[in-house]
């Protein structure tokens, strides 16, 4: 088994989530995004940002403006809408709920199998049925 590809599809199912965490505490420009995102040791390219940012924006979760920059084009700086707040507020409620079951099931100390191994023996005995004449 590939562990990247473990590791890689566990981070996308994240992705949304955290992308949206970045832009809730203000407008973000998408390199911020990128960048912050490396900071905390979730890569992502701006290949992958960029189609994701398009599909919450025609989702009505995000908006945007442009700002005229000093070198270069304008630059798109984006935002959560109200239905993009809720939004957010859903996903981290589910993201609480499953990182707290993880954590749960993760921090276990006893085992399954040591569980099994203290119910009863197998030598237990089961009534069975015998054919018996009736008198």
């Amino acid at each position: 088994m590939n562990i990247e590809n473990t590791q890689s599809q566990m981070r996308k199912g994240i992705l949304e989530f955290c992308i949206l965490s970045i832009i809730r505490r203000g407008e973000a420009y998408p390199s911020d995004i990128v960048d912050e995102m490396r900071g905390a040791n979730l890569q992502i390219l701006e290949g992958t940002l960029y189609p994701l940012l398009t599909r919450l924006k025609n989702a009505e979760m995000l908006t945007y403006r442009w700002v005229e920059s000093n070198s270069g084009p304008p630059r798109k700086y984006f935002s959560l809408t109200p239905k993009g707040e809720e939004f957010f507020k859903e996903l981290e409620t589910t993201w609480n709920e499953l990182a707290n079951a993880v954590n749960t099931l993760a921090s276990k100390r006893e085992s399954l199998v040591s569980s099994v191994n203290n119910s009863p023996s197998d030598n237990t005995t089961y009534p069975t049925e015998t054919n018996q004449p009736n008198n």
